[in-house]
């Protein structure tokens, strides 16, 4: 069960992100549906994990419909993280995805697997 929470406090917000009130979705959002308003933002903040050798990072957040979301900025960091701001442009339905890949350390080895990540939002 993924059990999802809306967060605004400035330290989740993406560098460079400019304000620090736009809610901001995270890692544990996956699969979460979210309702915006036409210009509206939403900060995305994925944080990269690290655990027995292996580093776990993220791809760039993408949006599938450019005429309802608009992406402002987004990058990755060093550590894996991955940001992204999100403008609501017109009223529709667009999917945020972005995927979580492993990095390993010399002498170790990731398993085949990767991590998709998806929230859906609807703008009115």
């Amino acid at each position: 069960m993924v059990t999802a929470t809306l967060v605004t406090p400035a330290a989740s917000a993406a560098p460079h992100s400019g304000r620090a009130d736009r809610p901001a979705l995270t890692n544990s959002d996956n699969g979460r549906t979210v309702t915006r308003s036409v210009g509206d933002d939403t900060g995305i903040r994925l944080k990269a994990t690290r655990e027995q050798g292996l580093t776990y990072t993220w791809s760039m957040p993408s949006t599938r419909d450019a005429h309802v979301l608009t992406r402002t900025i987004s990058g990755t960091t060093p550590a894996g993280d991955a940001y992204a701001v999100l403008h609501a442009e017109s009223p529709g339905t667009s999917t945020i995805t972005a995927v979580r890949q492993c990095r390993p350390d010399p002498g170790y080895k990731c398993p085949r697997a990767i991590a998709p990540w998806k929230v859906t939002i609807k703008v009115s």
